[in-house]
């Protein structure tokens, strides 16, 4: 309600979409803002869920001046860590020189353990290993597991991605993007590891857990005597967010970085669809502010092209 309230004391009218009805009768929308991360995941295999789908992206296309935030070409990239980890890699090589980077990663798609070791070794990652599964949506999404040496590529399960893992001194920073704007959370994260490869059991663990703002566990508990690790620049990361918002096409989106202990350089380990927000208190009236922006651009835009045409001999 008083979320309600705010967006109302603006002018603007909130209406809940009921996907299961025909959004004609619901509209017209002048902006959309939605997160079908689940619907377009299950129109995979669920007839109904790709028959919603087909519906909302037929009402988009014959309404051009709805404002859609975000685009589903663009969500769709960041459903899959394939593509997101290509675009982290892109991000890195155009911002050679500004501290920031990605760990080495390798696509796996089989289960060969012959040519997954080739390709590791090819691909000069170092163990530790922190493994993820290709798809990075859903719960399943957040089952990762730590490999320490060429046996451990046992457990693989493709497809995945495989990345070099970073000690970071156990803190992960969780960018929030809402256009324009972005916040940076504090969380969690993996304890550092001594560079492998050495003989340990894959360690399994789900990173929702292990990165909650309450988590306390033996994967996150650092040594005493372990160096701070200092907080990304704030300048940096107004760059990566600046060339992240060009390369998506998104204004809603999250970012993981963090800090590597050796080299202090920022290291972008994953990009999150439409994320909770949570810490983010200012999260609502600044969506509200952007979206105020964007409907005062449609307007302008709107205005323009009327004046265009009203001047049109």
């Amino acid at each position: 309600m008083v979320v309600l309230s705010l967006f109302r004391g603006r002018g603007i009218e909130v209406v809940e979409i009921d996907l299961s009805q025909p959004m004609e009768s619901q509209g017209p929308f002048d902006i959309i803002v939605h997160k079908l991360s689940d619907v377009i995941v299950e129109a995979e295999h669920d007839s109904r869920s790709q028959q919603l789908l087909d519906n909302f992206q037929t009402y988009v296309s014959t309404h051009p001046h709805t404002v859609l935030l975000d685009p589903l070409p663009a969500m769709r990239q960041l459903l899959d860590r394939f593509a997101s980890y290509r675009i982290i890699s892109k991000l890195q090589n155009t911002l050679q020189g500004k501290s920031i980077c990605c760990p080495p990663y390798l696509e796996i798609n089989t289960d060969n353990m012959s040519i997954i070791q080739e390709a590791v070794d090819r691909k000069q990652l170092t163990y530790p290993l922190i493994c993820k599964t290709r798809v990075a949506h859903g719960s399943r999404s957040h089952e990762m597991s730590l490999i320490f040496s060429h046996a451990g590529l046992r457990d693989v399960r493709p497809p995945c991605v495989l990345q070099s893992f970073v000690n970071h001194g156990a803190v992960l920073h969780k960018v929030f993007v809402v256009g324009e704007q972005h916040f940076t959370v504090e969380r969690p994260s993996l304890k550092n590891f001594p560079t492998g490869p050495y003989d340990r059991k894959t360690v399994f663990f789900n990173s929702h857990e292990v990165s909650k703002p309450e988590s306390c566990s033996r994967l996150t508990a650092l040594d005493e005597t372990t160096p701070r690790v200092p907080a990304p620049s704030d300048d940096v990361m107004a760059v990566m967010v600046k060339e992240l918002r060009a390369e998506l096409g998104m204004a809603l989106f999250g970012v993981d970085v963090i800090m590597n202990i050796d080299t202090h350089r920022l290291t972008i380990i994953d990009i999150n669809i439409f994320p909770s927000y949570e810490g983010v208190p200012q999260f609502f009236s600044s969506l509200l502010s952007h979206i105020e922006c964007l409907l005062n651009t449609r307007h302008d835009t709107k205005l323009r092209l009327s004046q265009t045409t009203s001047n049109t001999p």
